[in-house]
Formats: C-alpha cells, sequence, structure tokens
C-alpha cells in the first residue's frame, strides 16, 4: 500500500485498485452484507408500520416519525461521511458505521416508548450515512473500471434492488407470525460478523492529508436536513405552511452558501469537479427521479395490497414476488449485456421498461385482477430496475478519481435519499387532485392511481435526461480508466 503523496494536486493521490494478493472475493462479501443491511431496514419497516404502531403507542402523526427519522439523519450527514472516509481511512469508517447501524437496530428490537424508537432511528440513520458512501467507495477502490468494476456494480445494484423487495416480504412475514422486533435483532450477529471480516480482510485504504471541510459539513448538513424535514412536513401541512416555506428557503440559501465555500475549500466534502461530467449530472439527476417514482411503487402499492384488496401484512410481501424474482435474473444478467450492448443502451432500456410496467399499474382500480392489473406490470418494473441500477451506479462514479471515491458515492446516495424523500413527498401531495366526492376505498384506490401515475411522469423524465446526458455522448464499446494523470481507452 502507498503512502499518501504529499504533492496538492488531487490526481497524484490516485488510489489504484488494490492488488490481486488481496483477497477480493471476501472484501466483495462484506461489501454487498453491509449494504444489504442497510436497504433490508429502510423497506422491512414499511409492513411492520401497522405492529409497531399498535404495540407501543404511536399516534399516526408520530407514525411517520419512524421512516422519516431515519431519512432526515440518513440524509443529512451523507455527505461529512462520505469525505469523512476520504480523509481518515474507508476501513475506519466502515467499521465504525458497521457498529453504530448493529447497535441501533438493536436499540430498535428493544425500544418500548414512541421517543426511544424514533431516537434508536436516528441514530441508525447515522450510522447509515457512514456505512453507505464507505461501501461504494471501497468498491471502487478495490475493483479496476471495466468489467471488473462492472460486474462488482451489478451485484452491488442488485442487492439493493432484491433487497428492498425481500424487505416488504420479510417485514411482513415476521409482523404477522413472530414480531417486528426480530427484523432488527438480526442485524446483531450479521453487524458483529461484519466488523470482525472488515478487520481481518479489508486493508486501510491512503488517508488524505489535511483537514476535514467542517464548514461545507455544517452548512451541507443543516441544509440537507432542513430541506429533508421541510419535504415531509409538506406532505402533512400543506405546501402553504409558514414553517414549511420558512424551512424550505433557509435550506436553499443554506446549499448556496455551501456550494461557495466549496469553490474555495482545498479539500470540500463536495468536489464541484465532479459536476463536470455529463454523465456524472445525468446519473444523478436520473437517479432522483427514478428512486422518486419507485418509493411512490413500495409505498402506495403496499397501501393498495392492504387496505383496497384486503391482503394481510404477510400476503402483501409475497405480492411483491414477481418483482423481487425477476429484478434478481435480470441484474445477474446486466454484466454481459454490458460487454454486448453498454453501459448507456442498457440504462435507457431499463427505464424503458419500468416506464411501461409503472404506467400500466397506474391503471389499477378497486377492482383489480392481481395477475393482469398487478403481477404483470410488477414483472416489468422489477426488470427495468435490474437493468437500471447498476448502470446508474456506475455512470454516477464513472472517471473519478481514488482521492474523490468517497465524496463521489456521498453524491450517489445523497441523490438516492433525496429521490426518496422529495419524490415521496410529490406523490403524497399529488394524490390530493380530484378526490371531491370520493370516500373510502375508492378515495384510497383514487390516491393510489394519482400516486402512481406521478411516479410514471418521474421516470419518462428520468429516460429523456439519460438519453440526452448519458447515450447521446458515452461511446458504449469504450471504457475509459483513469489511471494517475491520464486517462487510458480501453477497447
Amino acid at each position: 500500500m502507498r503512502s499518501p503523496p504529499q504533492a496538492s494536486r488531487p490526481s497524484s493521490r490516485e488510489a489504484k485498485p488494490l492488488s490481486h494478493a488481496v483477497n477480493k472475493t471476501a472484501i466483495l462479501a462484506i461489501i454487498l452484507t453491509s449494504y444489504v443491511m442497510l436497504v433490508l431496514d429502510t423497506s422491512i419497516v414499511l409492513t411492520g408500520l401497522p405492529s409497531i404502531h399498535r404495540e407501543l403507542g404511536f399516534s399516526d402523526p408520530e407514525l411517520a416519525w419512524v421512516q422519516s427519522a431515519y431519512t432526515l439523519t440518513f440524509g443529512g450527514f451523507l455527505l461529512l461521511g462520505a469525505r469523512a472516509g476520504d480523509i481518515l481511512g474507508r476501513k475506519r469508517m466502515l467499521t465504525i458505521g458497521l457498529a453504530l447501524f448493529t447497535a441501533s437496530s438493536l436499540a430498535i428490537g428493544l425500544a418500548e416508548t414512541p421517543a426511544w424508537m424514533i431516537g434508536a432511528r436516528a441514530a441508525q440513520g447515522i450510522g447509515g450515512a457512514i456505512l453507505a458512501p464507505a461501501t461504494l467507495a471501497l468498491l471502487q477502490t478495490t475493483f479496476a473500471e471495466g468489467t471488473e468494476r462492472t460486474r462488482a456494480v451489478s451485484y452491488y445494484s442488485a442487492v439493493a434492488g432484491i433487497a428492498a423487495s425481500v424487505g416488504l416480504v420479510l417485514g411482513g412475514v415476521l409482523a404477522e407470525w413472530l414480531s417486528w422486533r426480530v427484523g432488527f435483532f438480526i442485524n446483531l450477529p450479521i453487524g458483529l460478523g461484519m466488523i470482525l471480516a472488515a478487520i481481518r480482510f479489508v486493508p486501510e485504504t491512503g488517508r488524505q492529508s489535511g483537514r476535514l471541510d467542517i464548514a461545507g459539513g455544517l452548512t451541507s448538513t443543516i441544509g440537507m436536513v432542513a430541506l429533508v424535514y421541510s419535504l415531509i412536513r409538506s406532505a402533512s401541512h400543506g405546501w402553504h405552511d409558514s414553517l414549511t416555506i420558512g424551512l424550505i428557503a433557509a435550506s436553499l440559501l443554506l446549499l448556496v452558501v455551501f456550494v461557495a465555500i466549496e469553490r474555495r475549500a482545498r479539500q470540500p466534502i463536495m468536489p464541484l469537479r465532479l459536476f463536470a461530467s455529463r454523465e456524472r449530472v445525468g446519473a444523478y439527476s436520473a437517479r432522483i427521479l427514478f428512486l422518486g417514482g419507485m418509493i411512490g411503487f413500495f409505498f402506495f402499492t403496499t397501501q393498495f395490497l392492504q387496505s383496497v384488496l384486503g391482503y394481510s401484512a404477510a400476503a402483501t410481501g409475497l405480492a411483491f414476488l414477481p418483482a423481487t424474482l425477476v429484478n434478481f435474473a435480470s441484474a445477474m444478467a446486466v454484466p454481459q449485456l454490458t460487454k454486448r450492448f453498454g453501459n448507456a443502451r442498457l440504462l435507457a432500456t431499463g427505464f424503458v421498461l419500468t416506464l411501461i410496467g409503472m404506467t400500466w399499474l397506474s391503471r389499477v382500480s378497486a377492482d383489480a385482477d392481481y395477475l393482469c392489473d398487478i403481477a404483470l406490470p410488477m414483472i416489468l418494473i422489477g426488470w427495468g430496475q435490474g437493468f437500471v441500477l447498476s448502470p446508474l451506479t456506475a455512470s454516477g462514479i464513472s472517471g473519478v478519481s481514488g482521492a474523490d471515491a468517497g465524496a463521489a458515492s456521498g453524491v450517489v446516495n445523497v441523490a438516492h435519499q433525496l429521490g426518496s424523500s422529495l419524490g415521496l413527498a410529490i406523490l403524497v401531495a399529488i394524490t390530493a387532485f380530484g378526490t371531491s366526492g370520493l370516500e373510502g376505498i375508492q378515495l384510497l384506490a383514487h390516491r393510489v392511481t394519482m400516486a402512481l401515475t406521478g411516479s410514471a411522469a418521474m421516470m419518462a423524465l428520468a429516460l429523456v435526461l439519460v438519453l440526452a446526458l448519458i447515450v447521446r455522448q458515452r461511446r458504449p464499446a469504450s471504457i475509459i480508466v483513469p489511471v494517475a494523470d491520464e486517462s487510458v481507452d480501453v477497447a
């Protein structure tokens, strides 16, 4: 392992992929398992919310904070957590993130009051904000850009999509047959095992000299927390609420200040050079829209199955299997398909499939037939998701130097988290249109239809961005591999 050079040029700190003496299989297993813990807990809580509501005595307004507390801290601390890995070492931050996430999972499983649950979920979000960028940055610095990284990223993205769907199934089954607490307790042995494995197999990456960008960290964290909170608040208080408007204005001002700080900082937590690439900008923008549409798919379809069709929690989880199984198969085929068609074309194909499936599902009604109206469009959505996430992640970190690996992964994860928060807030606002004269099941079915129509619109806009910013500029048969100060064009 090279000592970090003292030169100030960013490219001189380029971290080459780890040598073949390193057990890359073990590192990949640690990365994937750690990421599964993150994604699984995000979705497993959805089908367990009714049980949490009853057992801990949450009020209806308080219940939203079970998810919102996690979202706030996760989104708010992502950039700071990402850059800390670049400066302090990614193995160290991976271990810290695993420890905090595991400990807070145990606290959630032991929760006895709403305040206890919300506090533990907030702590879990901070652990996730440290862990998520560390996993992606390690993947980037361990596997060389090209076929090797494409395969690793496809596995990384596949487990994200699969874990999200499996979490719904597992959450429903556990809540109905055992307890919602079990979904969090299982993180304890897994987390401890991953900490020991990381200490044993993951070599520490080179640490950059200098200090952490505290001013940038504070403005980005407070700005992101305020923005996410205002979006969550808008769903319940409306867009005319004075506090909501004030928080949005304050958050935007802080984020403008943050950008100004990053332009002058010697070691910014979000280097603005990351946005010099049209491909990366397209990937970040499309990811926000894609996650906004997908959170609508999971959130509102779950409500429809339980409240309109009368499915149990377990049956609701199992109803997502068409999307889960196809997602797994298509994601596993990504490395070979990328070789044949290129990252950009595969990405566009995935968005087309997802758009068709989401548009089809948005026509669902109170007398829907599961097979034709739900299962078949789910297959298209799962198929498209398998094709989208891996190429989208690859484009988001394409051509980034090792010195900026953590920062780039932080931006990818911020886009992921912001997409979910912003998307859900927008979709909830959309569901209020055209509800006059409706009530009961007809009202809920209408809201689900409106929300899924909004999800389809997000997919359509994301497809336009992909075609304009990624497909038009990227040559599918060529891969740019950064080496020190040069880029080698590999056919």
